[in-house]
């Protein structure tokens, strides 16, 4: 026994010395991708969706608040190369990090499960991953470009508002596909391959046509989703939901389709509502449909362990035909 504790006490700092630059690898990553497409905002630039906070908070969801030093690190490699380290960066690089940890420790205290299976899971990821602590980083980053005069006061709630969505989309949209990706186990079952190859066809097709069509054909992503929800659940929803996303925040950094004559101001407010109903429909859709899916094979399940009682009871009567009650009666009158 001492020498399994003691080559799991070696195993574990091994362990963190490989996650910490695997998780900044993958924040960098996430963040150069974000910095791909970006939106202009009193003059201060910010990006519609952020994904380093949802693989953050995914990432402590995973591994645990051993993984923090690698969302740092990241964030400081992200930061690097925008521009040189001054007092200022770091104070964004404390509010990008303190944000996912303390979005994971909220998560953590209601009994957050990284399954999404029940509708509770869902709202907590919501409002409280997202939301709430995501609250942290946009104040932080917009309050040091308040301070250093790199932003002025009247732009001051339209850059934190854009921050803080940005943020907020990267947790709802990004977090939920990689907990999906993190539960996927061999063999996979392709029990309804057929069916998810036309749904991922159509979606193909039809996302890219509304998001870039100059008629405003945004609502018909819904159906699709919906579709994705009933059939495929978190899975199928929020797959759908990130390829939407993504291609919707194409078309509005391109000032395409439905953003093409619209002001920088509603170009972010028009993106960041569709992104923002979008994600919540395809999280809490596909946790309530889960919810009922487990709650019905409850069902089924206590009713077959009923049935099973029944039938070893009725194969327990006596052979001219008395059950157990009927036994016991006669028992008692003999006993009388």
């Amino acid at each position: 026994m001492a020498a399994v504790v003691g080559s799991r006490d070696l195993r574990r700092p091994a362990v963190v010395a490989l996650q910490t630059p695997a998780v900044a690898a993958c924040y960098y990553v996430s963040g150069r991708l974000g910095l791909l497409r970006e939106l202009v905002v009193e003059g201060s630039v910010v990006t519609p969706i952020w994904p380093p906070t949802g693989v953050s908070v995914a990432c402590l969801l995973i591994f645990g608040l051993r993984c923090w030093p690698g969302i740092a690190l990241g964030a400081f490699f992200v930061i690097l190369s925008l521009t040189s380290p001054s007092p200022w960066a770091f104070g964004v690089l404390a509010g990008n990090t303190v944000a996912p940890v303390v979005g994971y420790l909220l998560l953590r205290r209601t009994g957050f499960r990284t399954d999404l299976a029940r509708l509770r899971d869902g709202l907590a990821l919501v409002f409280l991953g997202a939301f709430t602590a995501m609250l942290i980083s946009s104040t932080t980053g917009a309050g040091i470009l308040l301070a250093t005069g790199r932003l002025e006061w009247p732009g001051f709630w339209a850059v934190w508002l854009a921050w803080w969505v940005g943020d907020a989309m990267g947790v709802l949209i990004v977090t939920p596909v990689l907990l999906l990706l993190s539960r996927v186990r061999p063999p996979l079952r392709l029990s309804r391959w057929k069916e998810a190859s036309g749904l991922a066809l159509i979606v193909c097709c039809v996302v890219p046509l509304t998001s870039h069509s100059s008629v405003s054909l945004l609502f018909l992503v819904y159906p699709l989703l919906i579709w994705a929800a009933l059939r495929f659940q978190l899975a199928g929803s929020m797959l759908c939901a990130l390829f939407a996303s993504v291609m919707t925040t194409v078309a509005a950094t391109d000032r395409a389709g439905p953003f093409e004559r619209l002001t920088r101001v509603e170009v972010m407010i028009k993106l960041q509502a569709f992104n923002g109903a979008m994600a919540l429909t395809a999280l809490i859709l596909s946790a309530v449909i889960t919810e009922q899916i487990h709650t019905r094979r409850s069902v089924e399940r206590a009713c077959q362990e009923l049935v099973e009682v029944l039938e070893h009871l009725t194969a327990g009567e006596s052979a001219d035909g008395r059950g157990p009650l009927e036994d016991s009666g006669i028992r008692r009158k003999q006993d009388e």
